[in-house]
């Protein structure tokens, strides 16, 4: 009896054997690179097009229409599986691409077009089928080569699926990909949010030079004033004594205040060595001074753990007082301060590290506008953080959920 663990209800019927050749016609791809141009119609779907959630990654190829691209324009409902991969990982070798539009795509070498059989196949069943992991194995294992794998479509044309009734795929495919369709949704939403939040935390704080900011909640007229941070925060020169606090943490610019196990997956210093570390408690702030892309001058993040732990001397840990928390908070998530931090520091000889003493450091000027306004400003891009968890969170139980049922609904 060959039935899947899980199956919608109304459907008893075995499934059927049957091999990706039986799916429809199979035409592999030949080099069109000869009609790649700026001015190009169609998309052209390579090696670079496949990617490991098995969605179209645009490169920005075009081609023309010509006589050797007019053989090569996909149709609505044609996969297109990749038969190379340049990874030895084989993360991309035998994905399937669904095509959803006409006359959009041609597909270049290394690529395998079927056109299915629609009289007996729902295209949509077939593509989340080939994708799902424990399916796509069978692919995988028929890899040959080493610094660039491949499969030959004669021999993996031959691998055999267990298929169901044309009505049970469809139903099959239409909730796997509902599924798929609300994981893109929340993703650009969350994508949506991230990028408005860039473009408040540009607007809603003055521009240099400037006593007001670009954009503003109604009812607020007056003037920013400014402070030197040391006129709003001490700085926190209380060290750990006799292994009072044993948590160490660390500042990272992508994750904020955490954990040093949790970061590194492991504590890499000795409990026994944290004497003479900085007390940080919660809400404090923390200066760190390693730079990187994502931070050129080093990140300034709050602790929000809700429970206190230590911080290396090599890092400035401040606590702020007669300002709102999250206003400052995401003031540090501007750039808007790092020009102060170019002109009094530099990035050493390392150029890893960024160097400004900390008596420098807290003089840095803080724009400061009334405390109900820095309230409404933080609780604003609070919000705006919130939703992006939010999005994120439900795309992971979305994944999740659909990586069950892949593993489940397909034999």
């Amino acid at each position: 009896m060959e039935k899947p663990k899980i199956r919608f209800k109304g459907y008893q019927e075995d499934w059927e054997q049957r091999k990706l050749e039986d799916f429809g016609k199979a035409t592999g791809g030949t080099s069109i690179e000869s009609e790649f141009s700026e001015d190009g119609i169609y998309k052209v779907i390579s090696i670079g097009s496949y990617s490991e959630n098995s969605v179209y990654n645009d490169q920005g190829i075009r081609a023309i229409k010509s006589d050797k691209t007019s053989n090569r324009v996909l149709s609505r409902n044609d996969l297109t599986m990749i038969l190379n991969d340049k990874t030895t990982s084989g993360n991309i070798i035998g994905r399937v691409l669904l095509i959803e539009e006409s006359g959009i795509y041609v597909y270049n070498q290394r690529t395998e077009r079927i056109e299915i059989n629609l009289d007996e196949y729902d295209p949509v069943f077939l593509y989340e089928m080939l994708n799902a992991p424990n399916i796509r194995e069978k692919i995988i294992k028929q890899a040959q080569g080493n610094t660039q794998i491949y499969v030959n479509w004669t021999a993996i044309s031959l691998l055999e699926y267990m298929i169901p009734s044309k009505e049970e795929q469809v139903k099959i495919g239409e909730y796997l990909h509902s599924i798929s369709n609300l994981i893109t949704l929340h993703q650009r939403k969350c994508e949506e949010t991230k990028i408005l939040k860039k473009y408040m935390l540009q607007k809603m704080f003055p521009q240099n030079g400037h006593s007001v900011p670009e954009i503003r909640f109604s009812g607020f007229t007056e003037d920013w004033e400014q402070r030197k941070l040391n006129e709003i925060a001490d700085k926190v020169s209380e060290k750990n004594k006799n292994n009072e606090f044993s948590e160490p943490f660390t500042n990272s610019a992508e994750q904020g205040i955490i954990s040093q196990k949790d970061y590194f997956d492991r504590e890499i210093v000795n409990n026994e060595n944290l004497n003479g570390y900085y007390i940080v408690r919660n809400d404090d702030f923390i200066y760190n001074p390693r730079i990187s892309v994502t931070a050129p001058v080093g990140p300034i993040n709050r602790n929000r753990l809700g429970r206190n732990g230590v911080m290396s001397p090599l890092y400035t840990v401040f606590r702020a007082h007669d300002i709102d928390n999250l206003y400052l908070e995401f003031y540090f998530k501007t750039t808007k301060w790092h020009r102060f931090m170019k002109l009094n520091g530099d990035s050493g000889a390392r150029f890893d590290r960024f160097t400004i003493s900390s008596t420098q450091f807290m003089e840095m000027p803080i724009p400061y506008p009334t405390l109900e306004e820095q309230q409404k400003i933080g609780e604003y891009f609070d919000s705006l953080d919130l939703l992006i968890t939010l999005h994120q969170q439900k795309c992971d139980e979305l994944r999740n959920i659909k990586k069950f049922m892949l593993q489940n609904m397909f034999i």
